[in-house]
């Protein structure tokens, strides 16, 4: 019968000493909260004040629930002030895209000088496959570009859009090329990391659509792949961040599929869980992170970002 908001009011009386004041103070009109009060006496079956008292004066039933009113919302705050803090002593990160790594770790740093006390554990690898896991509850966030079904409970916060580059040797004769198109690497060995090549963006977004089909050539290690794309061992498409610093060494050059190849990196978390403050502060600050210090990427949480935001089926 007696809610919070009632309890505020009595409040906002006691501290303004009249109800023209403390419905200036709670943002309403003095006839609605005067109504609020006629409605709430009428049901408890007592006065709460002496309204013609000057100054406001409370009855002793009204007394009895401002007291109760002094107890309970001062503990209110203090829980809603708890219920925004963390909890949580470890935050467990998993990441689909092995090159990754290379900027998280010091976007990590960052994120742990506003939260010392979180432990931070994550995970990777080449053929690693996350998500499940996040579903069941062993991690606290993916960062992914495979976004599953809206049924899959898991929830989807865009971080940035990134270009996948064509990656050639010097002398490679496609390097001389201004436009690549999908029919050059036809006779190609396209090198890939070991995983289905329907998650590979060059394969879903650029060659299938095409017809085209290169041979194919599965390298577990980006510095291994790097490598052997310089001694003219094959070609790959990775993020331009990951072989900015081979490019600048004169080992490789990069060059733009097509009318640009770009893909979309995503925060999964669980549905529900993505306005925890850990969570939400540690998505910001790798965003930042990465759309400070990484060539070719835009911040996809911004409108008027390259990718349309794309949500799960």
């Amino acid at each position: 019968m007696i809610e919070l908001k009632h309890l505020r009011t009595l409040q906002a009386l006691q501290n303004t000493g009249s109800l023209a004041a403390a419905a200036a103070q709670l943002h309403q009109t003095q006839s609605a909260l005067s109504h609020q009060f006629s409605d709430l006496e009428q049901r408890l079956g007592f006065r709460l004040f002496m309204r013609k008292s000057q100054p406001l004066r409370f009855t002793p039933q009204g007394e009895i629930l401002l007291q109760l009113a002094e107890q309970v919302l001062p503990q209110i705050q203090h829980a809603l002030k708890a219920c925004h803090e963390p909890h949580q002593t470890t935050l467990r990160i998993a990441i689909e895209c092995h090159s990754c790594i290379q900027w998280l770790t010091p976007a990590l740093n960052n994120f742990r000088q506003s939260w010392p006390q979180v432990v931070m554990d994550f995970k990777s690898g080449v053929t690693f496959y996350p998500q499940p896991a996040l579903q069941q509850g062993k991690l606290d966030i993916v960062l992914t570009s495979d976004i599953l079904p809206r049924s899959s409970g898991l929830f989807y916060t865009p971080m940035f859009d990134f270009e996948v580059r064509l990656i050639l040797a010097p002398d490679h004769p496609l390097a001389q090329k201004d436009y690549i198109s999908p029919e050059d690497l036809a006779s190609e060995v396209l090198m890939i990391y070991p995983v289905q090549r329907q998650r590979l963006d060059i394969w879903r977004h650029f060659l299938q659509p095409a017809g085209v089909s290169p041979a194919l050539k599965s390298v577990d290690n980006t510095l291994l792949l790097i490598q052997m794309v310089s001694a003219q061992m094959g070609i790959a498409a990775l993020p331009h961040w990951v072989v900015e610093s081979c490019e600048h060494q004169g080992l490789v050059v990069t060059k733009t599929l097509g009318d640009g190849l770009w893909s979309r990196l995503y925060a999964a978390v669980r549905d529900g869980e993505q306005r925890q403050p850990m969570v939400e502060a540690f998505i910001r600050s790798a965003r930042q992170h990465a759309c400070d210090h990484l060539p070719l990427v835009r911040d996809a949480s911004r409108p008027g970002t390259p990718l349309s935001a794309i949500t799960p089926l």
